[in-house]
Order: C-alpha cells, then structure tokens, then sequence
C-alpha cells in the first residue's frame, strides 16, 4: 500500500513538473481562434510562413535594396534605421526596405527547429520571391544584429553589405578569452545572468522560468529600466513609441515561440564561431555604443580586432538605443551604402 502510494506522489510529482515546463502551443496566425493575417507574407518551402513589410522607394526603381532584421521583442514595423532616417535621403539615393517578422514574431509562423542557419535560410528564400536580386544588403539591430552573423556565414554569396548595429553577443562563443567573456558576464544584473544560464545549459526549462513568479526573470523581457543608461534613457520614450502602436502583434503568437525561443537560439551552442569568419566582401559595418548596457563594449571590441575586415564604428556616449537618436539615420546609411565616413 505505502509503496503504492509513492508510485502515485512520484507520478503526481512528474505530472506538474511536465505541465510547468511545457508551453502552451502557439496560436498560430489564420490559425481556428489563431490572430488574423494582416500582412503580406511568402510560404517557404517547408510550407512555414515569412511575414514581411515594404517601405521606401518601390523596389523596381530601388538602386539599394535592404532587408532589415528587427530586435528582441520586436517585429517588422520597428525598422530602426528608418525611424531617422530622413525622407530625402530615402528618396534621393533611392532606397528600398523589406522588414520580417523573425519566426515566432508578429506573423510569421514559428520553427521550432530555428538556428542561425535555418533563419539565414529563410532571408534567402525572401529575396528570391520578392525578386531583390542576386545581391542584396542586410542590416540587423541588436538580436537581429545577431542575425546578421549567419548571413555572413550561411549566404556571404548574396549579400552586397551587412550593417550590425549593436549586436548581441553570445558569451559562449568559444572565441572569446575565458576571463574575458566571463568578467562580462558576471557585469550584467543578476536576473540576467541567470535567464541566460537557463537558455545555455537547460534551454528545456526555459518557458518555466521566464513564466515562473519565484525568483526574478530577465530584466530584457521585462523592459526594466535598470538596463538603460542616461542617453538611452532619453531615447527610451522614442523607442517605446515606436513599438506602441504595434505592440499586441509582437508576442501574439505565444511568448516561447518569440521571446524564449530567441534566448534559446542566441545564448544556446551555435554551429559555427562568428570569430573564425573569413572576409566574405569589403563592406560589414558594426556599430557600438561604448556605454550599453546590454551589449558589452570590450567583447565587441575584442571581436572587431579579431576581425579587422569589419568596419568598426563605436559611439562615445551611446547606449544600446543609440540608433534611434536624432539624424542617426541618416549617418548610418550615409556610412553603409556610400561609404561615408561616419560621425556620431
């Protein structure tokens, strides 16, 4: 009888473990009861979908042709670059802009199996339905920063330029200096440090620990101002406008599709060190705040010696927000597509 009854605890047990670690499925968009479709969107040849955004000049009379990559907790009507960049110089040097909703995002369809190599993939297949070209240009803020990594590995052969503004880093790059990635590491708040352990080493328990209420999540999720420094501070309202209108699209789909599944993917084991890239063409810019607050300055730094092929470009003063400070727009294409150079 005793032991019986520790085979049913043991099961109870295993029962609610199973239920607080699995996720709800996600709400899939055109999905029964599922978010509307709102956007035009290409199927990929895994029959997912690839929601997507087109602004700028029209794209048969486009001299640069871009495919931008929105940030965390973000989605395809947050072109960073667009937000300063200015009517003129859109016009008069006749660029065009294609957004997505990275997997997971807004409505696009998540891939459960989403690595750097699958999202490039996916980038690829945009351009060939939308017709861009044999090559086009990449530009990725922050997560999609990240992104832009596995361009450069998986489809150098497409790509005219890539921007990377304000990438995120993965400490577990094995390129990086031990004592360097880890002094960073232990430099980021406490919640953080912790989120990004779950993602690395137990990415099975992230849902569980971005939902649980016990101990504090990550503060990146949470929009928590402790991550802002003074100019992001005053960048942040602008940066919050942007996302205002849109919001509700962002996480539409389920929070561990889009914002966990990010986490797992950036901080996770990758396939490839972007340190042991090979100058893939002569124009990948990185641009960096030496003052954010998310993105350490000296691992950015130390990637940019590793790699003297990329175009370097750090802002004294600037945080993680720095592109959406007034005309900031305007210098970074300036710098990107004409080879300006470039001055915060």
């Amino acid at each position: 009888m005793t032991k019986k009854i520790l085979v049913m605890f043991f099961i109870g047990i295993l029962a609610f473990v199973y239920r607080a670690i699995t996720p709800p499925p996600p709400r899939i968009c055109g999905s029964s009861g599922g978010p509307p479709i709102t956007s035009p969107r290409i199927k990929l040849s895994d029959g997912r979908h690839l929601a997507y955004k087109e602004q700028g000049v029209a794209k048969d009379q486009a001299k640069y042709k871009i495919v931008f990559i929105h940030g965390f907790d973000s989605c395809k009507h947050d072109v960073v670059i667009a937000h300063t960049l200015s009517h003129e110089v859109m016009q008069s040097l006749g660029i065009y802009i294609v957004s997505i909703d990275r997997p997971g995002y807004g409505e696009s369809d998540p891939h459960p199996k989403r690595t750097p190599k699958t999202l490039a993939l996916d980038i690829e297949e945009l351009a060939d339905q939308l017709e861009l070209g044999s090559k086009f240009y990449v530009a990725g803020f922050s997560m999609g920063g990240q992104v832009v990594w596995g361009l450069l590995k998986y489809i150098p052969h497409r790509l005219a330029g890539a921007a990377l503004l304000t990438p995120v880093i993965n400490y577990w790059w094995p390129g990086f200096p031990s004592n360097l990635s880890t002094k960073s590491y232990y430099d980021q708040l406490l919640p953080d440090q912790w989120a990004l352990r779950v993602f690395h080493y137990l990415p099975l328990l992230s849902y569980w620990w971005n939902t649980q209420k016990y101990f504090p999540s990550s503060s990146v999720a949470a929009h928590s101002p402790d991550i802002f420094l003074t100019q992001d501070t005053q960048l942040a309202p602008r940066f919050g406008a942007s996302q205002e209108q849109y919001r509700g699209q962002i996480r539409q789909q389920g929070e561990f599709e889009s914002l966990h599944r990010d986490g797992i993917v950036g901080f996770g084991t990758w396939e490839f060190d972007p340190m042991d890239l090979k100058n893939p063409f002569d124009n990948v810019h990185l641009w960096q705040g030496d003052e954010d607050g998310l993105v350490p300055v000296i691992l950015q730094r130390y990637i940019a010696k590793k790699l003297p092929w990329i175009k370097y470009h750090e802002i004294k003063g600037g945080g993680h927000l720095f592109p959406y400070a007034d005309g900031m727009g305007d210098k970074i294409i300036k710098t990107f597509l004409l080879g300006e150079k470039f001055q915060a």
